[in-house]
């Protein structure tokens, strides 16, 4: 563990009783005293604060910067507003997606998030651009992330002008006397706030979150249980290198501006295959896996049909505490990926029926104003 590194909020997890342990090279909170099922649920119901410092904050600044991002990612970075954000996705020569990102114009640079376990490579991809704009990482500053249906009205009391905010919109806000970037964003489905404040400052502002009566710490189990509900991806599992956007099911993410027919067509890695698979058509589909019965299945099951032939596998699993029973996502041969297909899961080499169901399993509740 010595060799870990830690985030700001190192100290205040420990005081709150939390399980710690290693995550892409960082020691962090996989539970508090409370439970991944209790958190989970009160992040549904209220408003949960996760520490999630580890991932990579960059700061990409010059009047080239969004024509250079442009040459790295299928989406419009030209055209992004003023404090508005954008999910997009690094890709490779083949289409497959080496990561996953937000980016948002915040006017004088462009602020990239980008995935822990990523963070090395993505940082060393961004820098290839350093001879169009400064490459920087903002090392000095933490992440804070603020969810649920009740985190606006915690949030009023610490910051009133974010409630202008509506969802992938940002502000720049000085907070407790604190320079902040604030995203109205996230990754559990429900209304919430990403919160970059200098290191230094992270732990008086996760204090006085969490002295707001709606606020609970929360875990990464109940961050992983939240987006799985909510159809959202985790790079490693649902996407990877050898997987491309359109099979991901994230064709929403293609910008029409830089598809075959749009006014900046390609110029991404891996422009052909993408355009050539958005055209044509693929082989397989990320889909919403619900198990029939009470067990769950977990990530790497085989996929079968009904005549027991493999045709596609569980990338992740787990139980929905929310629904109150297991869910999963996974990939299956497009023939087989329309809702209520029945399949099954071959779970300890035991077949578990399953049906293809929609994604998300719950509902989701962005503040979109």
């Amino acid at each position: 563990m010595s060799e870990l590194a830690r985030t700001p909020l190192y100290d205040l997890h420990l005081e709150l009783g939390a399980k710690m342990v290693p995550f892409a090279g960082y020691e962090m909170p996989v539970q508090y005293p409370a439970g991944i099922m209790k958190e989970h649920l009160h992040t549904r119901a209220q408003a949960g604060l996760f520490d999630v410092s580890h991932m990579g904050q960059v700061r990409l600044a010059g009047a080239q910067a969004a024509t250079a991002l442009e040459t790295l990612v299928p989406v419009d970075v030209l055209d992004l507003g003023l404090n508005h954000q954008r999910y997009a996705l690094f890709t490779n020569d083949q289409g497959g997606i080496l990561d996953d990102l937000m980016i948002t114009q915040a006017g004088d640079h462009l602020f990239v998030v980008v995935n822990a376990a990523c963070k090395e490579q993505d940082l060393a991809l961004l820098r290839t651009l350093e001879d169009r704009c400064e490459v920087k990482e903002l090392s000095d500053r933490a992440l804070l992330a603020l969810q649920g249906p009740q985190a606006a009205q915690a949030m009023a009391r610490i910051a009133p002008e974010l409630n202008r905010l509506v969802f992938m919109t940002a502000a720049r806000v000085e907070i407790q006397g604190t320079d902040c970037f604030v995203t109205r964003s996230g990754y559990t489905g429900e209304d919430g706030f990403e919160i970059s404040v200098p290191a230094e400052q992270a732990e008086s502002l996760a204090r006085a979150l969490l002295a707001q009566p709606e606020v609970q710490p929360i875990g990464l189990g109940a961050r992983d249980s939240l987006r799985l509900e909510a159809g959202l991806c985790l790079y490693g599992h649902d996407i990877d290198t050898q997987t491309t956007p359109v099979e991901a099911s994230l064709l929403w993410a293609l910008s029409k501006v830089r598809r075959a027919d749009g006014a900046r067509a390609g110029g991404f890695p891996g422009a052909a295959v993408i355009h050539r698979q958005i055209a044509e058509g693929v082989t397989r589909k990320r889909v919403g896996i619900q198990p029939e019965g009470k067990a769950p299945v977990r990530d790497g099951a085989t996929l079968v049909d009904n005549d027991s032939q493999p045709i596609g596998a569980v990338t992740s699993g787990g139980f929905g505490p929310s629904i109150a029973r297991p869910i999963a996502m996974g990939y299956v041969t497009t023939a087989q990926a329309r809702v209520g297909t029945e399949l099954q899961a071959l779970v300890r080499g035991k077949p578990q029926p399953v049906k293809v169901a929609k994604l998300p399993f719950v509902q989701q509740r962005y503040y979109r104003g």
